[in-house]
Formats: C-alpha cells, structure tokens, sequence
C-alpha cells in the first residue's frame, strides 16, 4: 500500500482538493463559500498542519500551501444551483475512492476522521469556532 509522500504529482494534487471539497460541501449557502467558512477552513487547514494524526502532517502542509487558491478556483468553477454543486462535488468525491483504495489503511482511516471533524467545523463557522474546542457538549446560556 502507498503512503501519501509515494503519491505522484497528479495524485497528490488530486487528494489535496479533499478537504476544499469538504469545505465546500459543508458551505451553508450551497451556492458559494462565505468569508466565515473561507477563513474557518483556512483555519482549520493551518491548525491540522501541524496538530493532526502524524501520518497526516505532510498531507495537511502540502495542502496549507494551496488551500487558499483552490479553495477560490474550485468555488468559482462549481455550479452555482445548490443541488447541482452539491452533486459536483460528490462526483469528485467518489473519484476520490478509488485513489484513496491505493493508499495505506490507517492513513485513510485516519484521512476519513480528520475529513469528518472539518466538515463539522465548517459548518458551524458562523459561531465562534473556539466555543467548540472550549464546550464541547452545548451548554445552556453559553453555548445555544
């Protein structure tokens, strides 16, 4: 089984839309990723390079570095009819599949985690990000 840093050029730049599609996904307008979700999954992107699983590190670098200008080419070139981006974008996830099929299991695994952790994040951007590291579980008059 490869491991990332065994991907070809392509491969890798491939996987590292991964998290953009997710960020997108998880975009609560459906029609387009707002200032709140760019900068959360940003965020996000920046802290995983380097508090993530460690066999996720080269990964989340790699995609730090290029997670901004795909982020923009990627928003502009989806549909814009909120039913037929989400569509696209599941698309390109399931192309996914059979590249992630060729890597170790623990790295995909653990690749699939991170991915969940970032879509939940960035769909509650609109709420302060650090309430969920701090309060986790929603606690009344604090949390709601």
């Amino acid at each position: 089984m490869k491991h990332y840093n065994d991907l070809n050029e392509k491969e890798k730049e491939q996987l590292l839309k991964f998290p953009v599609y997710i960020s997108l996904l998880a975009s609560s307008t459906g029609t387009g990723i707002d200032e709140d979700e760019k900068d959360t999954a940003m965020k996000i992107t920046h802290v995983k390079s380097f508090a993530s699983d460690p066999l996720l590190i080269d990964f989340y670098k790699e995609a730090e570095h290029v997670f901004k200008k795909t982020l923009a080419v990627l928003d502009n070139e989806l549909p814009h009819n909120r039913e037929e981006r989400k569509n696209a974008i599941q698309n390109e996830l399931n192309k996914l599949e059979s590249l992630l099929r060729t890597l170790d299991p623990q790295f995909v695994a653990s690749l699939g985690r991170s991915m969940r952790s970032y879509k939940y994040y960035i769909s509650k951007s609109h709420q302060n990000v650090l309430e969920y590291f701090i309060f986790p579980m929603p606690i009344d008059g604090i949390t709601d």
